[in-house]
């Protein structure tokens, strides 16, 4: 159960349509918080908001590969939500492709998606969760920490994204933020501090 003062939160959930990031929207929006669902599926964002209970959701269909579509989405949920307290960076893809295997644009795509957007939309969301003292959830995978054959580049990519989030908790500690680790590291936390 999700204590009492982390449901009244101010949330903004990326890769909400699905897997990790849909069960963390839904449990969220359960006990109470409003949430900015954001990803690429419309009918699976209405099928989340539409499970409801308690929370209030608003739906920001976007890809994140698109820089410009990661600036609107943190700019409306600011918005929509009256400022942000939490953000978690769900979205990710995983395709197979060994090192001979992957092409560049699979590379570029893994990368864009499941690091590039990460930074980016945890750069954009910062200065609203200073003022908050929130919340940057990301969540990565045991493929950051251990090799598996067959997925180069979404190895690589959620190794990135881990050591993303150690470098972020060490800036943000100079600025009252900390960082710590949850669930066997598949999920990095930066919280600042009350």
């Amino acid at each position: 159960m999700i204590e009492k003062k982390m449901i009244e939160k101010k949330v903004l959930i990326t890769g909400a349509s699905s897997g990790i990031g849909r069960a963390a929207a839904e449990i969220f929006l359960c006990e109470g918080a409003t949430v900015a669902l954001v990803g690429r599926r419309l009918e699976a964002l209405q099928e989340v908001a539409e499970s409801a209970t308690a929370g209030k959701a608003f739906i920001l269909t976007a890809d994140l590969s698109d820089a410009a579509a990661s600036a609107a989405s943190v700019a409306q949920a600011v918005e929509q939500l009256g400022g942000l307290e939490v953000l978690i960076n769900a979205a990710g893809i995983l395709k197979s492709g060994s090192l001979e295997a992957t092409s560049l644009e699979l590379w570029d795509e893994m990368m864009n998606i499941n690091l590039r957007s990460v930074f980016h939309l945890m750069k954009l969301a910062t200065p609203h969760l200073e003022k908050s003292k929130g919340n940057i959830i990301n969540v990565s995978s045991v493929t950051g920490l251990r090799s598996f054959p067959g997925v180069l580049a979404y190895c690589v990519s959620k190794a990135a994204m881990d050591q993303l989030t150690r470098c972020a908790a060490l800036e943000l500690a100079a600025k009252g933020g900390s960082g710590s680790t949850k669930n066997e590291r598949l999920v990095e936390i930066i919280a600042m501090k009350e």
